[in-house]
């Protein structure tokens, strides 16, 4: 997720060092509220950091409250409280990245989706201890993001557009979003990383095979998907 800069050791755990700290980019438009926030998780302990940006989501000024994971989950959906719930026990029990796209109310009662892109937290021996990451406001914030940034890689768009499009189709389909979102979540990408849209495509695709293989179950339905596709097609 960039490069952001290292943060703190967990206290009481000096020897820690996160291999892959988050830092939340600066909001870009205020009176829009941030499009971003980072966090992260500590296993061990149980503690939440929130970045200012994840407070001012959630409705909070910044230190005002405590995060916990009880605090955490009276915001969520109810449809979807559930699902975090479990993800959040997954990632205690096995060190699994706390990753998910959801949605939360704020103090206010206003709904947001959400994308949580994470990776983990090492130590100095290489253990995993946390989790850290970044809140994506898919319901406004890269709805709005890089309008100007966009039209200024239109030509170059177009040449990529292969890789692009390839790109697109992976994201939505890991992430369960549709293709606007995916599109604006790699300019998103782009634009925080100062790297060009083809350029993060094109590697997304290189590196796509060192993602494990998806269970055969899923292999067997997609099969089945596919030949019996014409089956649904009014002609």
């Amino acid at each position: 997720m960039g490069s952001p800069a290292e943060p703190p050791a967990e206290p009481g755990s000096p020897e820690t060092k996160p291999s892959e700290p988050a830092t939340a980019p600066e909001p870009t438009n205020a009176s829009a509220g941030p499009r971003t926030g980072s966090f992260r998780f500590w296993f061990a302990t149980r503690r939440w950091e929130w970045s200012p940006e994840m407070y001012i989501m959630h409705g909070y000024t910044p230190g005002e409250v405590e995060p916990t994971t009880d605090l955490l989950l009276e915001h969520k959906h109810p449809d979807d409280r559930d699902e975090v719930a479990a993800i959040i026990s997954d990632s205690l029990a096995d060190g699994t990245p706390f990753s998910s796209r959801h949605r939360f109310l704020d103090t206010h009662g206003v709904e947001h989706e959400v994308l949580v892109v994470a990776d983990r937290i090492h130590d100095a021996e290489g253990r995993v201890v946390g989790t850290a990451g970044y809140y994506v406001d898919l319901s406004s914030t890269i709805a709005t993001a890089g309008e100007e940034a966009l039209n200024e890689q239109l030509p170059e768009l177009m040449k990529a557009r292969a890789a692009i499009e390839q790109a697109k189709g992976v994201l939505m389909r890991i992430y369960r979003i549709d293709a606007d979102q995916a599109f604006k979540l790699l300019v998103w990408r782009s634009q925080e990383t100062n790297t060009r849209l083809r350029d993060l495509a094109e590697r997304l695709i290189t590196e796509l095979p060192d993602v494990p293989a998806v269970p055969e179950t899923t292999v067997t339905e997609f099969d089945h998907l596919l030949l019996t596709l014409h089956e649904r097609i009014q002609r």
